[in-house]
């Protein structure tokens, strides 16, 4: 193709109220523009990235059994509240009437559209497995869109869901999914990881997400370098690595005049303790009523382990005027002991697994103004075992579940997820087939999530310099690129004309710069969009029978002869990839 026939409107200048490095290319190099928050247009070249992406994507996919299919992107209320979901999502949940005054939403997801057809034409046994997948449109009513692609309100994602008669061969569906998953990725040229996740409102006994390593990732990943675990920090089962606590300061249980000390930070500076010997109450709603979490005060809490601990649908902070309807002790002297007594309307009260039984606290004495300094965890106020489980987020300096060792924290972006779900969908659907034996049974499910744009944003996030886009070839929006320094010279143009035509002969994607500026401007505007080899055409090369070419990724360019060429970029382009797939993250 010839960049004079490419409507790329590239920018001088950074955009102005970007947060991330990924966003800011892909708006400078004229890939993509925005037309409403979270919505964007995509541009030929942004376009031709993501076609790349769902290229590898889909024939994985293909590779790995499933078969495509293209649901729709309006579905009606009523597959939605055949699980509940229509009730118990949130505001992400787009919801609209039509002209007959029908309620619809706009897809998120598609559990509910392909259990439907699944049931409406599957009866036996001798139809299963059946996996279906799509590339398709999504939309979810974000409530802070932002990073361009990485969270947009509409999306491009690839959803695939399978359909097992049993356990087993369901675990052999998501095995199948996680394995053609390590390929995209890794053909994407992404370092990645896989880590144990929470399922979410998605629901299911098992997850684990695919996260892409970047400083600017949304989610912190914590691993274990001794033994390979890995996991989201919100998922992450951790040991309490006990030199990381503080000697005890206290010897006896003493109460203590804490007048305008509403927090651990101003507990334990006016009392002159470490964070480690403090507890801080959290007191949250439910559908079940008020409850609470007793966790050290230097950790922070994970809502979603909380919630999964309580077993809650809904979970949200407690406000202050709601705290005054149940007790006259206010926030900032809520402690343990006698929590019950001081808040009688507490439906749970769940203790952190790093609280130590025995150790000496600081803790809130339920009276207003005044806190306990030498407080016995387990003696003072009793622990009981179903009360104990972790609930904090994993932190550096915890130990690994697995084998002891210390955990590092690491950034990551979210571009996959694959979930065991079960049976929740087939069962409040009706999802029913056949057995051998002539008994009917739900059918056991799994569903597979790839962000197709956030795929392609993650790669450039994770590869990039000063100049711009450092893509792998395999997603870049050209593989090669034909700078010529004059194009109106005809001797250069028909040279750089003939290297062209052999390269697409090779099969390569090629650019040719037709235009009539700079050899600068088109070597910076080369580097912006991330192509990974740059062909030079000049008279000085020319004289001596060679062509100046250099890839994206290395600092110095290289003279070579023409007919050189096309074995140079394939060594170069294969030395590449392998470094993808033998990468030590």
């Amino acid at each position: 193709m010839k960049y004079s026939n490419i409507h790329c409107p590239t920018l001088k200048e950074d955009p102005a109220s970007v947060e991330v490095a990924s966003h800011r290319l892909l708006l400078r190099a004229g890939m993509i523009r925005q037309v409403a928050s979270g919505i964007y247009d995509l541009l030929p070249l942004g376009l031709k990235v993501i076609r790349k992406v769902e290229a590898i994507v889909r024939e994985e996919m293909n590779r790995a059994g499933a078969q495509e299919v293209l649901m729709p992107l309006v579905h009606p209320a009523e597959l939605w509240q055949e699980t509940g979901r229509w009730e118990s999502n949130g505001k992400e949940l787009l919801r609209f009437r039509d002209r007959h005054d029908r309620d619809f939403c706009l897809a998120p997801t598609h559990e509910e559209v392909v259990t439907d057809l699944i049931r409406k034409d599957v009866r036996s046994y001798k139809q299963l497995p059946i996996n279906l997948y799509q590339i398709q449109t999504k939309f979810r009513d974000e409530v802070r869109p932002r990073f361009g692609l990485m969270r947009g309100r509409e999306f491009t994602m690839k959803d695939a869901y399978s359909f097992d008669c049993d356990e087993e061969s369901q675990m052999k569906a998501y095995e199948a999914m996680k394995a053609a998953y390590e390929r995209i990725f890794s053909r994407c040229g992404l370092g990645f990881r896989r880590v144990h996740a929470d399922s979410g409102n998605i629901g299911g006994s098992r997850s684990e997400e695919f996260m892409v390593l970047a400083k600017t990732g949304e989610d912190e990943i914590v691993h274990c370098k001794s033994c390979g675990y890995s996991a989201n920090t919100e998922k992450a089962r951790t040991l309490l690595n006990p030199s990381t606590l503080a000697k005890e300061s206290f010897e006896s249980l003493e109460l203590v005049d804490t007048p305008d000390q509403k927090t651990i930070d101003e507990v334990v500076k006016k009392l002159q303790v470490h964070p480690t010997e403090t507890l801080k109450v959290l007191l949250y709603q439910t559908e079940k009523g008020p409850v609470a979490a007793v966790l050290p005060g230097h950790r922070d809490l994970s809502e979603i382990a909380f919630q999964r601990a309580l077993q809650a649908q809904n979970l949200r902070p407690l406000s202050p005027e709601e705290l005054a309807q149940y007790s006259q002790v206010q926030f900032g002297s809520i402690g343990p002991m006698g929590l019950k007594e001081a808040i009688p309307v507490l439906a749970d009260i769940l203790f952190d697994s790093t609280i130590v039984e025995g150790r000496r606290y600081c803790v809130g004495a339920n009276q207003n103004g005044k806190h306990y300094v030498g407080v016995q965890a387990g003696i003072d106020f009793a622990m009981q075992a179903h009360q104990v489980h972790q609930i904090h987020k994993a932190e550096v300096g915890d130990l690994c579940c697995d084998c002891n060792a210390p955990l590092q924290i690491e950034r990551g972006i979210e571009v996959g997820h694959i979930f065991a779900l079960g049976t929740k969908y087939s069962e409040a659907m009706n999802c029913n087939f056949m057995d051998e034996d002539g008994k009917e049974k739900p059918m056991v499910m799994g569903c597979y999530g790839i962000g197709i744009g956030r795929t392609a944003q993650a790669a450039i996030e994770q590869g990039l310099d000063e100049q711009g886009m450092v893509l792998p070839p395999a997603i870049a929006p050209f593989e090669v690129v034909i700078d010529v320094v004059k194009w109106k010279d005809e001797v250069l143009q028909s040279k750089a004309l003939e290297l062209y035509e052999t390269l697409r002969e090779h099969g390569y994607d090629v650019l040719l710069d037709d235009r009539d500026q700079s050899l600068g401007a088109k070597l910076k505007d080369a580097d912006l969009l991330g192509i990974s080899c740059r062909l030079v055409v000049g008279h000085k090369g020319l004289e001596n029978n060679q062509i100046e070419a250099k890839l994206r990724w290395e600092k110095e360019a290289q003279w070579l002869a023409p007919d050189k060429i096309v074995d140079w970029i394939k060594s170069g382009f294969e030395k590449k990839q392998q470094a993808f797939l033998t990468a030590d993250l």
